[in-house]
C-alpha cells in the first residue's frame, strides 16, 4: 500500500480523513441546532466550534490531496480506480460541509448585523419614541383613508354594475313586451282578415241558398203545369 512522507499508508490517510469528516458533519449539525435555539430562544453563538469545523474540513481538503497523490501510485487498475473513487466522493463531501459552513457563516453575520441595527433603533427610539409613534399614528391614518376611499369605489363600482343590470333586465323586459304586443297585434289582424272572409262566405252561402230556392220553385211550377 502507497505511503506518503511522515508515516501513514491511503488506507490509515482515509481512515483518518472519515473521522474528520464524521466530527465536521457532528460540528455543522450542532451549529444549526444552536442557529434553531438563538431564532427561537435567543440563545447564543459558537465562534470556536465553527473555528473548529472549519479547521477540520481544511485537514480533510488537504488529506484528499494527499490521497490523490497516492492513489495515482497504485500498480493495480482496479485498485485504483476504487480509490479514486473514495478520494473523490470524501472530497466532494467535504466541499459539501464547506458549502453548508459558509452558508451558516452568512447567516450568523446577517444575524448579528440585524440584532446591531436593531439595537440602534432602539437607541435611537429612546430619545425620539415620540416622534416615531406620531409617524406610525399618521401613517396608519393615511392608509385608513386609502382603506376607505377603496371601499367607497368598490361600493360605488358595485352600485352603478347593479344599476346597469337592472337597466339591462328592464331593456330586455321591455323587449319581450315589444315583442308580445307585435305577436298579439298580428294575431288581430289576422283574425281581421279571417272574419271578413267569413263574412263574404256566409253572404255567398246566403245567395245560394236563396238562387236554390228561387229555382226549386220555378222547377216545381213548371213540373206541376206539365203534369196536368
Amino acid at each position: 500500500m502507497a505511503a506518503i512522507e511522515g508515516g501513514g499508508t491511503l488506507s490509515e490517510v482515509y481512515q483518518s480523513s472519515r473521522k474528520l469528516l464524521l466530527r465536521a458533519r457532528d460540528g455543522i449539525e450542532r451549529l444549526e441546532r444552536l442557529e434553531s435555539s438563538v431564532s427561537v430562544g435567543g440563545g447564543l453563538d459558537s465562534p470556536e466550534l465553527s473555528f473548529a469545523v472549519k479547521k477540520d474540513i481544511s485537514q480533510i481538503h488537504s488529506l484528499c490531496a494527499d490521497m490523490d497523490r497516492l492513489w495515482r501510485s497504485i500498480a493495480a487498475k482496479s485498485q485504483r480506480d476504487l480509490w479514486k473513487r473514495k478520494v473523490e466522493q470524501m472530497a466532494e463531501e467535504a466541499d459539501s460541509l464547506k458549502d453548508s459552513l459558509d452558508k451558516y457563516s452568512m447567516r450568523n453575520q446577517k444575524r448579528m448585523l440585524e440584532a446591531k441595527e436593531r439595537a440602534e433603533l432602539l437607541g435611537r427610539a429612546n430619545g425620539e419614541s415620540a416622534h416615531v409613534l406620531k409617524i406610525f399614528d399618521e401613517e396608519a391614518q393615511a392608509m385608513q383613508s386609502v382603506r376607505n376611499s377603496s371601499r367607497m369605489l368598490q361600493e360605488s363600482f358595485a352600485t352603478g354594475t347593479a344599476i346597469l343590470s337592472k337597466y339591462a333586465e328592464q331593456r330586455e323586459r321591455l323587449k319581450r313586451a315589444q315583442r308580445k304586443a307585435l305577436d298579439v297585434l298580428n294575431t288581430v289582424g289576422l283574425s281581421n282578415s279571417v272574419l271578413r272572409l267569413i263574412e263574404r262566405r256566409n253572404r255567398v252561402d246566403r245567395w245560394i241558398k236563396y238562387v236554390g230556392m228561387f229555382l226549386t220553385v220555378i222547377i216545381l211550377y213548371f213540373f206541376w203545369k206539365w203534369t196536368r
